[in-house]
């Protein structure tokens, strides 16, 4: 026998929702959440008068400061995923003495960089945390529609959303993700960024929105195989989601 209270999935959904993102109105969560206004409505202010809520500018909904934290940890695997990387992309930056980003998928089809291991050579391929591109470009695209088994109209879509600084065709990005379904990894090599050779991976085991990547000056002799660095990230992303998971553990129990 179903014994789930509905009104109460649908209020940990609003939750799990505001937990990940910017205050938002009504019509804003009730689309995310697959709620009828009318419902969504009576839940907001059910979770407002419980204090889970608070009221943000523009009639607009967010998550209290007090359940933020808590929530985000708990409810969002991926969170778990980006608490535990810092460290270890830190350590495998310092081997490749090259910066190792974490991407994550965000709305408006794009990926945005949320955890940073720095390279600390002299010089270095200057990245930020929060900096976003297109969800197609850059080895990071290539990897995830790979792993998304996207067809040949998504796939085009994507290319055709990405400013690329060497000419590239499509067909040559085709293959190209094809490449990268089999290897397991994915290479953009000068095509994204004048000048950057890029390996990247999806991480295996959470939903694929997370992306491991690797810059590397092309024009620099590299200690590694492209193939042993798409090796190291992908053993960079069981890494994180085994610490992720055991986090998420602590915090349940």
């Amino acid at each position: 026998m179903d014994a789930q209270v509905k009104s109460v999935s649908h209020a940990l959904a609003i939750m799990r929702h505001l937990a990940s993102g910017q205050p938002q109105t009504l019509s804003e969560v009730a689309r995310a959440c697959a709620l009828s206004p009318s419902t969504c409505l009576a839940l907001l202010r059910t979770l407002s008068a419980e204090r889970v809520l608070v009221a943000a500018t523009g009639k607009r909904y967010a998550l209290a400061p007090a359940w933020h934290e808590n929530v985000t940890q708990w409810a969002d695997p991926q969170a778990q995923v980006v608490a535990a990387a810092q460290p270890l992309l830190a350590k495998l930056a310092r081997t490749l003495e090259a910066p190792v980003g974490l991407w994550r998928v965000v709305p408006r089809e794009r990926l945005q960089l949320v955890a940073l291991g720095e390279s600390k050579a002299p010089t270095r391929i200057h990245m930020a945390i929060g900096q976003r591109q297109p969800i197609g470009g850059g080895a990071t695209g290539r990897a995830l529609a790979a792993a998304q088994r996207l067809d040949e109209r998504a796939v085009a879509a994507r290319f055709a959303a990405v400013r690329w600084e060497s000419p590239l065709d499509l067909e040559t990005y085709r293959r190209q993700i094809m490449d990268a379904a089999r290897d397991g990894y994915a290479v953009d090599d000068r095509f994204g960024h004048a000048g950057v050779r890029s390996v990247a991976v999806v991480v295996v085991g959470a939903e694929p929105a997370l992306c491991l990547s690797a810059s590397f000056f092309a024009d620099v002799a590299l200690r590694w195989t492209l193939a042993a660095v798409g090796e190291q990230l992908k053993a960079l992303g069981a890494e994180l989601i085994d610490q992720s998971s055991a986090r998420l553990k602590s915090v349940v129990e």
